[in-house]
C-alpha cells in the first residue's frame, strides 16, 4: 500500500496548516464565553462578521479570513455550544438567546459595528440581531438563509427537531460528517472542499447541534427580518447557491422578499458556496462590504 495521502486528505492538512494562520481565541464575556477566529485586518472599515450553519464552525471561513482579511478585520465565531464556546441556558432555545450572545461578544470585543454574514443557521442568528440591535449594523448578508420552522404547526416543527435530533442520536457527529457533508455542495466540488467541509462537520460538538435543532425548529427568519425593517434601513441582501439542495433559491427569494432585499443566485454552487467556491464568494462578501461602507459615508 502507498504511503502516499489522497487528494483530499493532502488538500484538507493544507487547509489545516493555512488555518493556523488564525488560531482559536477566546473572549471572556463573564459567565459565558466564545471561540472565534480571526483576520486582523487593517484599521478603517467596518469589521466583518460570518455567522456559521449547524454542521460547521469558525474554521471553515479560512478562505474569507486570507482574501477578505487584507481589507478589513473579518471575525467568525463558533456558535454557542460549539467549539469552546459556552451553550446558551436554555435546553430549547430561540433565536433572540443566540443574538443576545452575539452582543456580549461584539460587545467584549470592542465592536460597535459591523457588517454581518449569516450562513444557513448562521442567517437566522444574525436575523435576530438585526431585529434587535440594528444600530450595531452596517450591513446584514444572508447566504444560503434557512429560515427555521418557527411559522409552521407544532407537529411539523417536532417532526423536523426530532428527526434530526435521532439522526444525530444514531451516528454522531462523525457519522453525520460521512453521510450528510456531501449534501452541502454541488456536483461540481472538488475533493478538498468536500473533504473540508466534512473536516468541520466532524468536529461538531453534540450537545451545541442538538441546541442548534431545536433553535432550526424554533424561529421564524421571515418574522425576524420584517420586525428588523421596521426600524432598520441599512443595507440587506440574500444569496443563494444555484444546485444548493437544502436551502433552495426558490426559498431564498422568498426570504430576500420578506427583507425587501435584492437576491442573487451564483451559478454552479451548492449549499456551502464559499467553501467550495471561495473566489465568487470572497468577491461578492467584499463588493457588499464596500457598498455598505460608501451608503454609510453618504
Amino acid at each position: 500500500m502507498s504511503d502516499a495521502m489522497s487528494p483530499a486528505v493532502d488538500a484538507t492538512a493544507t487547509l489545516e496548516a493555512r488555518l493556523a494562520r488564525f488560531p482559536v481565541r477566546v473572549a471572556d464575556l463573564g459567565g459565558a464565553c466564545v471561540s472565534y477566529r480571526e483576520a486582523s485586518g487593517p484599521d478603517g472599515a467596518a469589521p466583518l462578521v460570518l455567522l456559521h450553519g449547524i454542521g460547521s464552525g469558525a474554521a471553515s471561513w479560512v478562505q474569507q479570513f486570507e482574501v477578505l482579511g487584507a481589507a478589513r478585520r473579518v471575525l467568525a465565531w463558533d456558535a454557542p455550544g460549539y467549539g469552546a464556546s459556552t451553550p446558551v441556558a436554555a435546553r430549547s432555545p430561540i433565536a433572540a438567546d443566540y443574538a443576545l450572545r452575539l452582543r456580549g461578544w461584539l460587545d467584549a470585543l470592542g465592536i460597535a459595528r459591523c457588517v454581518l454574514v449569516g450562513h444557513s443557521l448562521g442567517a437566522i442568528v444574525a436575523g435576530a440581531f438585526a431585529a434587535a440591535a440594528s444600530e450595531r449594523l452596517d450591513g446584514l448578508l444572508l447566504l444560503s438563509p434557512a429560515g427555521g420552522y418557527g411559522a409552521a404547526p407544532q407537529a411539523v416543527r417536532a417532526q423536523k427537531r426530532d428527526a434530526r435530533l435521532a439522526m444525530l442520536a444514531e451516528l454522531g457527529s462523525a457519522g453525520l460528517a460521512r453521510q450528510r457533508s456531501d449534501n452541502m455542495l454541488s456536483s461540481h466540488a472538488d475533493d478538498a472542499s468536500r473533504a473540508w467541509v466534512r473536516w468541520n462537520m466532524a468536529r461538531v460538538v453534540p450537545h451545541g447541534y442538538a441546541q442548534a435543532t431545536h433553535l432550526l425548529a424554533n424561529a421564524d427568519l421571515v418574522a425576524d427580518l420584517a420586525a428588523a425593517r421596521t426600524i432598520y434601513t441599512g443595507p440587506v441582501e440574500v444569496a443563494v447557491g444555484e444546485d444548493d439542495a437544502i436551502t433552495p433559491p426558490a426559498a431564498c427569494e422568498a426570504i430576500a422578499r420578506a427583507a425587501n432585499a435584492p437576491f442573487a443566485i451564483v451559478p454552479g454552487a451548492g449549499h456551502a458556496g464559499y467553501v467550495e467556491a471561495p473566489d465568487v464568494y470572497n468577491a461578492l462578501i467584499d463588493a457588499f462590504c464596500r457598498s455598505a461602507q460608501a451608503q454609510r459615508s453618504i
